[in-house]
């Protein structure tokens, strides 16, 4: 019974902190470009989970080290910088959308990769949670006709990949502690993300007002919003299964909408909220053995 709990709670947080995540990183956009955005949400997660999880690099085993990059590029990584250039040209609320197909791209995966175990309810819960993003999808697009809707390929790419590594943590690295996961897969992307920043000419223009002010949302982004999110969704997915642990994509378009109403002057429309109701509907059927 606690154990049910618990994963409800982490699914709930999770939720709300990663909806948080797209105004954060639209109000760090407006001090540096796309590509440093997603560099320095690597750089400040590396830092928070080397002082905190630092101990656990010993832990991991040789052979595990595969998984744990790979979980790296297509957990976290390559997301970041595609996350970054889509809300560069669309709103963080069609964005938080259409991340919810991650549990659709999770179900997928795993069913023709991974040997995934899935049950009739779980389909029907994450094809009603699709309904109800495809409203949200619908409504956004009427009150926002000048977007450019190209860009929301790169949400989707991100949501396949988010899809790979949910089900790759699942069957490779249940056995390691999500801290230690967590801490691994940044100590493979802290040189990485450091080069790419360092070409960019971040440094060069870092004294500069508008970037520091933008420094100060990307740190709450990589400490909270990657670092210790990563943790706690490590420990969700270990806890419960991946297409649960997905759906917390299907949360987070209800906060990034209600946020945007409250900072971005976004209005909600009826259709939206039937959409939002209908979502937290299949996160229910989606969750249910």
């Amino acid at each position: 019974m606690e154990k049910n709990s618990t994963k409800w709670y982490l699914l709930a947080f999770l939720g709300c902190v990663w909806g948080s995540s797209f105004i954060l990183m639209q109000f760090g956009l407006k001090g540096v470009s796309a590509i440093q955005l997603g560099s320095l949400r690597i750089l400040f997660a590396a830092g928070f989970l080397f002082l905190v999880g630092g101990k656990e690099i010993a832990k991991i085993p040789l052979y595990k080290w595969k998984y744990i990059a790979l979980t790296s590029i297509f957990g976290t990584f390559v997301p970041a910088f595609l996350f970054a250039i889509a809300l560069s040209k669309i709103d963080g609320s069609v964005s938080a959308i259409l991340n919810s197909l991650t549990p659709l791209n999770t179900l997928l995966v795993g069913m023709f990769f991974f040997g995934l175990d899935v049950q009739r309810r779980q389909i029907f819960g994450v094809i009603i949670g699709f309904v109800g993003c495809a409203l949200l999808v619908l409504s956004g697009s009427e009150a926002n006709t000048t977007e450019n809707y190209y860009y929301a390929i790169l949400i989707v790419i991100a949501s396949i990949f988010y899809g790979i590594n949910v089900n790759l943590i699942k069957k490779y690295l249940s056995d390691l502690k999500p801290l230690t996961i967590s801490t691994g897969n940044f100590v493979v992307m802290f040189v990485p993300a450091l080069i790419v920043l360092y070409f960019t000419g971040f440094f060069e223009i870092v004294g500069q007002e508008k970037v520091q002010n933008s420094l100060g949302y990307i740190a709450v982004l990589g400490i909270i919003g990657t670092g210790l999110s990563n943790i706690l969704f490590f420990k969700l997915i270990q806890l419960s299964s991946p297409v649960f642990a997905s759906s917390v994509t299907y949360i987070i378009p209800l906060v990034a909408i209600f946020l945007g109403s409250l900072f971005m002057n976004e209005t909600l429309t009826l259709l939206q909220i039937a959409g939002a109701l209908i979502v937290l509907i299949g996160v229910y059927f989606s969750s249910r053995k």
